[in-house]
């Protein structure tokens, strides 16, 4: 399994990389092969601002459907427009192609209550 290390992990299994103010979201490989295969992932909060652990959509697998929650509160910026007809790749991709969500964050500070690599992998037992 993949752990990339320059970004930062939650407990509900989302990553998150940030670049200046901007912040890149999706799900882990963990938790996307816990799901199983993605068929939709229905993302409607583009342009809300909102706060840390609130549900910014959902990711729907052929056996369950499961919340995503933002890892720091912001604005959510785009949602990826390949996952439209492609949810596939968040399994493919979980940390490249199959990213969730951009978001422009407003507390750079709640990064610190995040997992750092070595956390997560505590977390999940890997």
């Amino acid at each position: 399994m993949n752990f990339p290390e320059q970004i930062k992990y939650t407990k509900e299994h989302e990553w998150i990389s940030v670049e200046g103010d901007v912040a890149t979201i999706g799900i882990t490989a963990f938790a996307q092969g816990e799901l199983g295969d993605i068929i939709f992932i229905d993302i409607e909060t583009v342009g809300k601002e909102m706060g840390a652990d609130q549900v910014f959509g959902t990711v729907e697998a052929v056996k369950t459907v499961s919340d995503l929650f933002l890892p720091v509160s912001g604005t959510i910026l785009e949602k990826n427009p390949l996952l439209e007809s492609q949810p596939e790749l968040v399994n493919q991709d979980p940390y490249g192609d199959g990213w969730m969500i951009k978001m422009k964050i407003t507390d750079a500070a709640q990064l610190n209550n995040l997992m750092d690599v070595q956390a997560y992998k505590a977390l999940i037992g890997a």
